[in-house]
């Protein structure tokens, strides 16, 4: 095909490693069975060096969390001159960080939870006093809701802090919108359906993304065509303030009385058996394969 050479970047040394490797052999399968040169990549085993010694003319970007998804190796394929797929450099920082995401947001106006910047010497009782229980505790900088908590009483805002903290030295906490979880997937100018996530933990968190199987995935939503719409719309705002480009995934909730908040951008989302671009791609008829291709399509250089 037209693309030549191609190193699907997996694995890595992140977190979500483990995720990485599945969502990556899966594009890897998928980029194959279209007839595309592509190749497995793991920086956690490679110099990134090679991708320009072993003449890469485009890379697909199919690791998460840090050192993949967070401006890093977006730098670093800025300087190789490699086209590469999904947001640039500051987007994909930005993106990575839940609390600048949140920062740029509310500068313009967009609705996103009331938060409170946690550390060793924060007095957790007023934070929760001050925001309300329940509360979500995350570190700033960590994907697939790894290190993540939701607090219900004072009492445990400790052990979540500490939980937290052991992934990064920045960490929030954010107040628990009641309601309906919802994501939405972009891919180019293209907004996909949106998709309502239930699920009988407290949340959507680590296992019911990638391991359970008793998350239930609702497309259509089951919002009125201008409700969507509406989402839709304030989802590729949301995308579009922070830069990102290629293709993401909106994450947000619906309280009870039907106002939305975002909570995050993903820059390279999950593309596993259990992902939700994947998902919302199949509602408007693109399958897998064609979905990867298309991601391919948009890799660019700055």
């Amino acid at each position: 095909m037209k693309f030549g050479k191609v190193a699907v970047l997996l694995g890595g040394k992140s977190a979500e490693r483990d995720v990485s490797l599945k969502s990556g052999g899966m594009v890897l399968k998928a980029l194959r069975a279209r007839g595309v040169d592509a190749h497995a990549f793991d920086p956690k085993e490679r110099d990134f060096a090679a991708l320009e010694k072993e003449r890469f003319e485009q890379v697909f970007i199919a690791l998460h969390g840090r050192f993949g998804e967070d401006g890093t190796v977006q730098g670093i394929l800025e300087w190789l001159g490699i086209p590469y797929t999904g947001s640039g450099v500051l987007a994909s920082a930005l993106a990575m960080d839940k609390l600048r995401t949140k920062r740029i947001w509310q500068a313009e106006g967009l609705p996103t939870p009331p938060y409170a910047v946690l550390d060793k010497d924060t007095d957790l009782r007023a934070v929760a006093k001050r925001l309300g229980l329940p509360l979500m505790v995350k570190p700033a900088s960590e994907g697939s809701s790894i290190g993540m908590s939701k607090v219900r009483s004072a009492g445990a805002l400790d052990e979540a802090y500490a939980l937290a903290a052991n992934y990064d030295r920045m960490v929030i906490a954010e107040k628990f919108v009641e309601g309906t979880e919802l994501t939405v997937g972009i891919l180019g100018e293209q907004v996909l359906p949106i998709i309502k996530l239930e699920t009988p933990r407290d949340f959507y968190d680590y296992d019911a993304k990638y391991i359970t199987d008793d998350t239930r995935y609702l497309i259509p939503s089951g919002l009125t065509a201008r409700k969507e719409s509406e989402i839709q719309a304030l989802c590729l705002k949301a995308f579009r303030t922070l830069g990102c480009q290629g293709w993401g995934r909106v994450d947000l909730m619906l309280n009870k009385q039907g106002r939305p908040f975002l909570l995050e951008v993903n820059t390279s989302p999950g593309m596993t058996d259990h992902s939700l671009v994947p998902m919302a791609a199949r509602a408007v008829g693109l399958s897998y394969e064609e979905l990867c291709v298309k991601i391919l399509e948009g890799a660019h250089v700055g």
